[in-house]
């Protein structure tokens, strides 16, 4: 009998947006499942045992809840204090079980017994189980659609008034797809819950003036919330002219939303209270949690558990609040009293302290927002549950994020990508210089470089800039102007020195100005009207950037108004140098009936420079978006099941000797030894099942044996170091090339063999044609999953970390991009020393593929910790692996954003 697999448990979230708690049943869950059952309904029972059941014998509860968790397996959802929910599989025999679930009639139609497949499944593959067999009554239309709606391989019979399903449980792209969408649904509708209350309650609202609790009651009322308000004080009858309560347990009607404004060591009791009261969503405003060291943070993880098994999202500890600019709600849950606008702009901040003055300066450049989120520490609700929600939120088209960590990197990336292609996702991630992750977070650190997780970002279509001032200033083209169709710029001013300092930015920045438009400083509005008439019609301009900055006073607001008028109808983006405001000022701005700033508003900088910044990153996004994301091509000679079994054996021979495990994580240092690598054979072999051949080269410990294999391999050889390291010391000089003679050979090696020393182990190969040498490594980050980096294999690409980093699997157009993301890349596109025609052109598309199957291998085959090709010779013949080292390790239970949906752990 297996022991109780903890890992097992999750939290959930329903489709309604209300969470779960789902882990295996124990025997002491007796007396909870026999209450569940009673409180089923006849009908219910009867679609589960096709029979009247209205009482569970004791003989059959015992059977239920004992289990072995591998061929008797039954997992339980919880909420509250109450079994909801059960979903149970019976091995019958080789691979195959049987399964079957039942969900309490109140609780039916939250998706709880999709979720639950999605986990019984998961936990079937684990024990060795690969389909599952269910046997429902025709009459039973929910249960069928919710196996047919799995998205796994299903095939259906019928016989003696009874349907049965066989699922084949490898998970599919559609079974993927499906879950997917599942979680994108349940996740943004938990979201929804939060920032359309229909009542709040303050607890810890506080007489006292300027107190947190008092705060949060006041800007409730003054941003004038559309429902009731509830103030919670132990004492008082009234706060701030409102009626208040000794509990929230003591308010007659519901509550929707409770703000958390008391000490910390307080917080547990409110939790229970409220998940008592029955309130969808907690903003704890409260600090002294993961922030305050060990003890907050054992709170912190306390206060999530809790409020999740009651069916409640947490925003915060320690957060600013939440907002919502609708009118059908004027949500102001912060303890900001400024909240910009009705807007078109959604953002997210981990940070409380910065979360003020982020609002006053949304406000102070007259842009808008549809809904702020402070997350404070972050321990349940994240950003990425804000991508969700925004995803499907018509009334949110840019979405900005200020982060300090990232929970779940790959998660964040997919749904990064998937949002990137329809609203941007502007970000700011703080703490990339020291990597480091801010106390009472609920996040590790992130081990790849600062600039790999940049290009993984860029990859994912984000856009990430350095600060909150650049924030503001991409995000107010986004908001208000059209996207640019290309990277030609178009200059007009009245000032030749500002507009050469915009053309200059331009060619800085990669994009490819026009010639200035030089109005002089005499300019008319009439002028300028014009130039803009004159740029947006010419096909050739794909951005305007418009210099006015007179030199002399009065200044006539005709420019503005010929800006702000062009602007209303033109596909292009117009920016603009006006007077140096920053913003988007009044004159500036197209308002709506109720105040609003509308799309064609014209965002203004202080500075040139600003502005062709921002324009860089708009165009940079656009470009991205208008790209071929490639597809993941059909290429032979892949051997997955023989992969699997020499890693298998692999595996199992270190054990068996007492070797420690290969394990490595992926990141920019090589932490990993040689020692630790699976043997060069077995390496080779298992690349080999992925369509990667790896030259071979002979070890020798003797110029006699070196001059033995290099008559073995035929001449010309090389003699290296087998490290590549090793090779690269003292400038490159750990190899000999092209020796087409037994003299050659035993000089070459002798010569080695004094430079390096005992420690390097030489070997004899095959000398190959010049080319670019390359190095390719790949290998599972504890962040982000499977990860591919490419760069050139010489001395001053190592000393300057010339490396380009892309999620795996590679489509095509991923490694291309990954080819040419590294500064030294026109190497490989350019002639190489002694090559006398385009026929003698390094092989890119050989390069390319490579790097695909290694993608390939490390995203479908997780015990592949670590792969490192170096070099790879790219010539005119193709692309040649001539080392490659392997390490392996257990796998681990779940890559990041794998296996069945759940809540993270806090």
């Amino acid at each position: 009998m297996q022991s109780y697999p903890k890992h097992w448990e999750a939290d959930v979230v329903l489709t309604d947006g209300g969470t779960a708690h789902l882990r295996p049943i124990a025997p002491d869950d007796a007396d909870l499942l026999q209450e569940f059952h009673s409180r089923l309904s006849p009908e219910t029972i009867y679609y589960r045992f096709f029979a009247p059941y209205p009482k569970l014998s004791s003989r059959d509860v015992t059977r239920f809840t004992t289990v072995d968790y591998e061929d008797r397996v039954a997992l339980i959802a919880t909420i509250g204090e109450s079994m909801v929910a059960v979903v149970r599989y019976d091995k019958v025999g080789g691979d195959e079980a049987e399964v079957a679930f039942v969900v309490e009639d109140a609780h039916q139609g939250r998706g709880l017994a999709s979720v639950l497949l999605e986990h019984i499944g998961a936990a079937a593959r684990e024990r060795g189980v690969r389909r599952f067999i269910a046997d429902v009554l025709p009459e039973n239309r929910r249960m069928i659609n919710v196996f047919r709606e799995a998205g796994y391989t299903a095939q259906q019979t019928f016989d003696e008034g009874v349907i049965r399903l066989t699922l084949d449980l490898e998970p599919t792209d559609d079974s993927r797809e499906v879950m997917r969408a599942r979680e994108q649904r349940a996740e943004s509708r938990s979201i929804a819950r939060l920032l359309f209350p229909e009542s709040v309650a303050v607890i810890g609202a506080s007489r006292t003036a300027h107190t947190i609790g008092q705060t949060a009651l006041r800007n409730l009322i003054a941003g004038d919330f559309q429902g009731p308000v509830f103030p919670v004080h132990p004492e008082a009858k009234a706060v701030a002219g409102v009626r208040a309560y000794p509990s929230v347990l003591d308010i007659p009607d519901p509550v929707d939303l409770a703000v958390v404004a008391v000490r910390a060591d307080m917080v547990a009791d409110v939790v229970e209270e409220c998940a008592r009261k029955g309130v969808h969503g907690l903003v704890v405003v409260s600090s002294g949690f993961g922030e305050a060291g060990p003890e907050g943070r054992g709170r912190q993880e306390a206060l999530v558990l809790t409020a999740r098994a009651a069916g409640m999202r947490v925003v915060g500890p320690n957060c600013l609040g939440i907002a919502n600019t609708d009118p059908a709600v004027s949500l102001n849950a912060t303890l900001s009293p400024d909240v910009p606008p009705r807007g078109r702009i959604g953002f997210f901040s981990q940070s409380g302290a910065l979360g003020r003055a982020i609002l006053q300066r949304v406000a102070q450049r007259g842009m808008g927002l549809s809904t702020f989120v402070s997350a404070g520490n972050r321990a349940d609700v994240s950003g990425n549950d804000l991508i969700q929600y925004w995803e499907e939120d018509p009334k949110t088209e840019v979405v900005l994020q200020y982060l300090e960590s990232l929970g779940n990197p790959r998660k964040f990336t997919r749904l990064a990508r998937r949002l990137a292609q329809h609203k941007p996702l502007v970000v700011v991630r703080t703490g990339g210089s020291a990597r480091g992750v801010p106390m009472g977070h609920a996040a590790d650190a992130l081990t790849l470089p600062d600039y790999a997780v940049s290009s993984l970002f860029q990859q994912a279509g984000l856009v990430r800039v350095d600060d909150i001032t650049q924030m503001f200033d991409v995000a107010q083209i986004f908001a208000y102007q059209p996207m640019p169709r290309g990277p030609r710029v178009g200059i007009i001013g009245n000032s030749d020195s500002l507009e050469l300092l915009v053309k200059d930015a331009c060619l800085r920045a990669g994009l490819r100005p026009h010639e200035p438009v030089d109005l002089g400083p005499k300019a008319t509005a009439q002028d300028f009207a014009d130039a803009l008439d004159t740029a947006l019609a010419d096909d050739s301009v794909h951005s305007v950037v418009v210099v006015f900055i007179p030199a002399l006073a009065p200044i006539s607001g005709d420019v503005a108004e010929v800006l702000r008028e062009r602007s209303e109808t033109a596909v292009k983006p117009i920016l603009t140098n006006y007077l140096g405001y920053q913003g988007l000022p009044e004159e500036l701005r197209q308002v709506g009936p109720d105040g609003e700033t509308l799309r064609g508003s014209v965002p203004s900088y202080p500075a040139p420079e600003d502005a062709v910044r921002a324009l860089e990153h708009v165009t940079r996004h656009a470009m991205w978006r208008e790209r071929d994301p490639g597809r993941h091509p059909e290429i032979g000679g892949i051997d997955r099941a023989q992969a699997r079994g020499l890693i298998k054996a692999a595996l199992g021979q270190a054990q068996a000797e007492g070797v420690p495990e290969h394990s490595v994580w992926f990141t920019s240092e090589p932490v990993h030894n040689e020692e630790s690598a699976v043997p060069a054979e077995t390496a080779r072999r298992l690349l080999g099942c992925y369509g990667i051949d790896v030259w071979p080269d002979v070890p020798v410990a003797s110029e006699k044996e070196a001059v033995a294999a290099a008559e073995e391999l035929g001449y010309p050889v090389v003699v290296k170091a087998n490290a590549p390291d090793m090779r690269l010391r003292a400038g490159g000089r750990g190899i000999r090339v092209e020796l087409n003679s037994a003299d050659e050979v035993r000089h070459a090696y002798a010569t080695l063999d004094e430079r390096l020393g005992a420690e390097a182990m030489l070997v004899v190969q095959c000398m190959a044609v010049p080319g670019v040498p390359t190095v390719i490594r790949a290998g599972e980050n504890p962040s982000f999953g499977p990860v591919v980096a490419f760069g050139l294999a010489d001395v001053t690409a190592e000393l300057l970390d010339d490396r380009a980093y892309r999620l795996a699997p590679l489509t095509d157009a991923d490694a291309a991009d990954l080819v040419r993301a590294v500064r030294s890349s026109p190497l490989l596109f350019g002639l190489p020393a002694g090559a006398s025609s385009l026929a003698d052109q390094p092989d890119v598309e050989a390069l390319e593929e490579i790097l695909i199957r290694v993608s390939r291998l490390v995203d479908a085959v997780p015990e592949v910790a670590h792969v490192d090709l170096d070099p790879v010779i790219v010539n005119s013949t193709g692309a040649h692996v001539l080392g490659a080292r392997v390490w392996l390790r257990q796998a681990p239970d779940l890559r990041p954003d794998a296996g069945p949906r759940r809540l993270r752990v806090p």
